[in-house]
């Protein structure tokens, strides 16, 4: 079963720039925190930023300064703004929820993952 489903991968050129969305249930925006992962060839899933319930974001340092997470309740979807993209921001990108309002757990919603390419 898929919770939440991502889409606005591609490729795109070193320096360009790329939004990527994840759409999930109405009854998780506002009330449960988000937030985007990655994994790139042969790296473990790391996180790239999150946006609390109430908006409050916070980001991983080598995204800092070039990504965006925001999140628009009304149309239960999130985020990711990449801009001066580098290769090494090569990765599938995943969307999480909590299940649980305020705690990260194993049984949070996860997306499928959208590809994200960025050429030298």
């Amino acid at each position: 079963q898929v919770q939440l489903v991502e889409s606005g991968g591609g490729l795109v050129q070193t320096g360009g720039s790329l939004r990527v969305s994840c759409v999930g249930p109405g009854r998780l925006f506002g009330v449960t925190d988000m937030a985007w992962y990655r994994q790139g060839p042969e790296k473990s899933r790391e996180w790239v930023a999150s946006i609390m319930s109430g908006g409050v974001t916070d980001y991983a340092d080598f995204v800092k300064g070039r990504f965006t997470i925001s999140k628009d309740d009304a149309k239960n979807t999130v985020y990711l703004q990449m801009n001066s993209l580098k290769p090494e921001d090569t990765a599938v990108y995943y969307c999480r929820a909590q299940r649980s309002p305020g705690i990260w757990s194993r049984s949070d919603y996860w997306g499928q993952g959208t590809q994200v390419t960025v050429s030298s």
